[in-house]
Parts: structure tokens; sequence; C-alpha cells
């Protein structure tokens, strides 16, 4: 069995909207689903995969993420191997357009976990990763929302996230021919964030877990609720305690995040069967999974 599963965000996605999240939660899908369909590991899937939503001003994660308060973008990424339980992470880092290489970088050339800031650029040139600049990252999108928000007395991403502010963090989980599970998660964060805010995407055991004995986990959401719950090993940990099936277990961890925390967010799971679930309390969640009992692509938004 070989299996992927990808995410593009849980929120409240506007109708104007679904045709590009569709469109890029499928191409990840299929470029993740070709490596392993090719023999390759589920670690080059999941990297691939969200270096391509990275690159897709659709979602908030490398260019097109959301703008700070100072008007830059910092980004967070994570990336576990299920197998050695070897992970590497990088928070609040600029000038990268695709933070997820260098978080696999830092997981498989250092004996680092999680870098952050000038030490994760740092970091990557030394490891010839290029770097970019900040207006490269910003799309025009994110620049007019920022202004709008400088203009407001007061800004609460937490009370806006109910409404209709984007989360479109990313994230997969793949199974591959060797029995690896891999994870991983990339995001800009939240709308007007405080310099130097990290939320749940770089954090092990928070936005990522990834254990080859039992599941993976990607999550989405608010990363401040999500953090307090711990809500991927959470997941992993229902799993490996009660025996629970994957769509139990995920289903189990949204839950805990609403009634501990309040929180809202989605996750997506793949459990050592290759079998994918998913769960969320948001009115969408743009998603896309295969495994290789399956004839064609699923694709939800």
């Amino acid at each position: 069995m070989i299996s992927f599963i990808v995410h593009g965000g849980a929120w409240n996605i506007p109708n104007d909207m679904i045709d590009a999240h569709r469109v890029g939660v499928t191409s990840a899908l299929r470029i993740g689903w070709k490596i392993l369909e090719g023999g390759g590991s589920a670690i080059d899937a999941v990297e691939q995969a969200i270096r391509t939503m990275e690159e897709n001003p659709t979602f908030d994660a490398g260019r097109g993420s959301f703008v700070n308060a100072m008007g830059e973008i910092e980004l967070d990424a994570s990336i576990m191997n299920g197998t050695t339980l070897r992970c590497g992470a990088v928070a609040s880092v600029q000038n990268i357009r695709n933070p997820i290489t260098v978080a696999r970088t830092i997981m498989e050339k250092s004996e680092n976990v999680l870098l952050t800031g000038l030490g994760a650029v740092r970091f990557a040139k030394e490891n010839g990763i290029p770097t970019c600049k900040n207006d490269d990252l910003i799309v025009g999108r994110e620049l007019q929302r920022w202004k709008q928000l400088q203009v407001q007395k007061r800004f609460s991403a937490k009370d806006a996230f109910k409404g209709t502010v984007p989360s479109d963090t990313v994230g997969a989980v793949a199974l591959d021919a060797n029995g690896m599970i891999a994870a991983g998660t990339s995001t800009g964060g939240t709308p007007n964030k405080y310099p130097g805010r990290v939320g749940d995407s770089p954090l092990i055991g928070c936005g990522t877990y990834a254990d080859s004995g039992i599941g993976g986990v990607s999550c989405t959401g608010y990363g401040e609720a999500i953090i307090k719950v711990v809500l991927a090993k959470t997941v992993i940990d229902y799993m490996e305690m009660t025996g629970a099936d994957c769509a139990t277990a995920a289903t189990y961890g949204i839950n805990r995040l609403k009634s501990k925390v309040d929180g809202l967010g989605g996750v997506i799971v793949l459990d050592t069967q290759g079998r994918p679930s998913v769960a969320f309390n948001t009115p969408r969640m743009a998603r896309a999974y295969r495994t290789s009992a399956m004839n064609a692509d699923v694709i939800e938004v």
C-alpha cells in the first residue's frame, strides 16, 4: 500500500475561491503521488507537494502568505520522518520561498530540530538554499488586507478566525512502499500577527507528527488553540492507546480542540494501512487524497 493526503487549510473558504483551492490541492496530490508511485520516499512526496503549495499564492504558505504587523512575511514549517522520528522545523523565517525545504535540511543535516529567524536563514545559506526578497513573497491581495487592518483599532486573529479570515496553512502526510510515514506542514501564520509570533505548524506534536508504527498527522487552524491541546500528538496517542481507527481519532482530536479551548481547525491523518481520514469544525477544508487501493483521486473543499 502507498497512500498520500494533502490539505490546503480549514476555514470559511468563499465560493469564488473554491476552484483555486481545488486546483491547488489536486496539483500537490498528483506531484506527491507520482513520487510514491515511482518508488520514491514519503519524505520526498511530502516535501515536493508542500513546495508546490508554497509556490501557489492561493495558500497562506510561502508566496502569498499573510503579512505581519510590521508589513513583513515570516514563515513557519516542519517535517517529520515517522520511521526514525527525526524532524526539522523553522519558525519566523524571512526571505525564504520554500521553508519546508529548510526544515527538511535541518532534519537531515544537523542535530537540531527547530531554528528560528536569522539563524534559520543562515543555515539555509550555508546549505545552498537560495534566499529571496521580502517583496517576492508578498501578493497584492495580502498587502491590501494588511493596509485595511492598520486602520482598525483592534484586531484579534482568534475572533476573526470565527468569521471569514483565511487559514490556508498547507500540509501533507504520506505512506511509501517501504512502510515509512512522513508528515509536514507549512504556513505564513495569521493576518497582521505580532512579529515573531509562532503558531502550531513548526512545533512537532502540535502541527505535525509522524510515527510509522501508528500514523501521521498534519493540522491547520487557529494555532494558539492547537498548541494548547498538542493536537497532532493527541490524535496519534489516541490511536496508539485505544486502537481507534484514524477516522475516530481525527474526530476525537477536533472535538477535544473545540471542547477544551474553543478552537477551530482541521486535521488530515494516515494510519499504517494507508487509510486516510479528515476531520474539521470549520465550514470548509481543502483536501485531496489517494491510495493504491483507489482508482481515482478524491478532491474535496
